[in-house]
């Protein structure tokens, strides 16, 4: 794994293309000839409907699929959740329970009408009336991920919640998902995934109805049919590799350190960096990882995933690692040292913060509470987690009587009057008018 020091002369250009590796551009700014495949797609779905998700679905899964099909029956779902492991169910009603409280904690209430003589101005809420939410299933059954996205949308009432997934296993969804969806009370699974997955949720078919908005992860054709789609539909956030920058000093495990880059870099892919003031640190962190890495059953893509998307950055001080991580705005954020609360207080940019030696990613990924779907690829500049708060739309309310808008028509018509727009200020003027012929 390559070591970098932020004395080294090319640093700068290290530094840069590792970001550059892991940026999200190569979605916003598709090259012409992916975009043009994923645009395809789409102009299929909305012409011809569930027949054309029927043969994208065999091109692209193999598995011939008619519309009848695509939806998992309810005794399905029934069924798969009477044959979920005792040990498991138990795991993921402690993971819902977790995140339903945090979420509880944290959603934003409607606040109460600002008011004056003759006047009620309001800000209205309610919950988004039907999502679309995407969960990986191809690789591994991400039971995590469909907590952490339909558990949100729960809490903030949403009625309608249409779940999507790969037909990976035996031609159907994994059971495990199936049985877990039942559990959250989830009625509505497809078995669909990928661009086409997606196009059906911003579009609809004759079968499938259209969503309000879009979340949960996918890979790179997926996200670039979500942002093709987005103005259509609501998204969460257009999503890259799932990421980890860790800032440690001496104080870290270099054992424990290896072991949550590496939980990072399984995912495949995945990047982990680690940033540190300690070149022992570094050092014992890239031998513990050699050392952890041939004890795993993904060690081949991890191994890949460390190579391509991850480093090890020497810094000056703890200060100068602030700052990296600053500029990375990482999707998940370790800070292990003396003082981890100091150091957050330096950050502006991350998609979650991990403090101290016994806050892994892995806390977050299944248990603690906030969700894990995060920004990536520098994207927390301006994403955050997906929460409850995600799921509401906002209506602005106003009420004036005939005083209070006498009392405003006079600035409402000098605006009106520098725009040229008469209409606008006739339609205040009017209603002061007695003479109506």
């Amino acid at each position: 794994m390559q070591i970098i020091k932020t004395a080294d002369q090319d640093f700068s250009v290290k530094w840069k293309a590792l970001r550059d590796r892991l940026s999200i551009e190569g979605v916003v700014l598709a090259d012409p000839e992916r975009m043009v495949v994923v645009r395809k797609i789409i102009d299929q779905v909305r012409n011809r409907g569930d027949q054309a998700v029927s043969e994208l679905t065999e091109k692209f899964d193999g598995i011939a699929l008619k519309p009848v099909d695509f939806r998992i029956p309810p005794d399905q779902l029934v069924q798969a959740h009477d044959q979920l492991d005792a040990k498991l169910l138990e795991a993921c009603r402690q993971s819902v329970s977790n995140v339903k409280r945090y979420q509880q904690h944290i959603a934003v209430k409607q606040p109460p009408d600002l008011t004056d003589t003759g006047i009620r101005l309001g800000l209205r809420q309610r919950p988004i009336r039907r999502i679309g939410i995407c969960i990986p299933g191809a690789s591994a059954p991400l039971l995590s991920t469909v907590i952490m996205t339909v558990v949100p949308a729960l809490v903030a009432g949403v009625r309608e919640i249409a779940v999507i997934s790969s037909p990976s296993h035996e031609g159907s969804i994994h059971p495990s998902i199936l049985g877990l969806c039942h559990e959250l009370g989830i009625t509505e699974v497809y078995r669909i995934s990928g661009a086409q997955g997606v196009a059906v949720l911003g579009l609809g078919t004759e079968s499938i109805p259209k969503v309000d908005k879009i979340v949960g992860p996918s890979r790179w054709w997926g996200q670039m049919a979500k942002k093709e789609l987005y103005g259509l539909v609501d998204i969460d956030s257009i999503a890259g590799p799932s990421e980890v920058l860790i800032v440690a000093d001496d104080t870290a495990r270099a054992d424990s350190v290896a072991a949550d880059m590496l939980s990072q870099a399984e995912h495949d892919p995945g990047s982990a960096v680690l940033v540190t003031d300690s070149s022992k640190l570094a050092n014992d962190v890239d031998s513990e990882i050699e050392r952890q890495l041939a004890k795993l059953s993904r060690s081949e893509g991890s191994r890949r995933c460390l190579e391509e998307y991850s480093a090890i950055i020497v810094a000056g001080n703890t200060n100068e690692s602030a700052q990296l991580a600053n500029e990375f705005a990482a999707e998940h954020l370790q800070i292990i040292t003396a003082d981890p609360e100091s150091v957050a207080n330096e950050i502006d940019n991350a998609g979650a913060i991990f403090l101290g030696s016994y806050s892994p990613v892995a806390l977050g990924d299944y248990y603690a509470g906030p969700s894990h779907a995060l920004p990536t690829g520098s994207s927390a500049r301006f994403f955050g987690p997906l929460c409850v708060n995600d799921f509401y739309t906002w209506t602005s309310v106003t009420q004036y009587d005939a005083n209070a808008l006498k009392q405003a028509a006079g600035a409402i018509g000098t605006l009106a009057d520098a725009e040229g727009l008469d209409a606008h200020k006739n339609s205040v003027d009017i209603r002061f008018c007695e003479d109506l012929s």
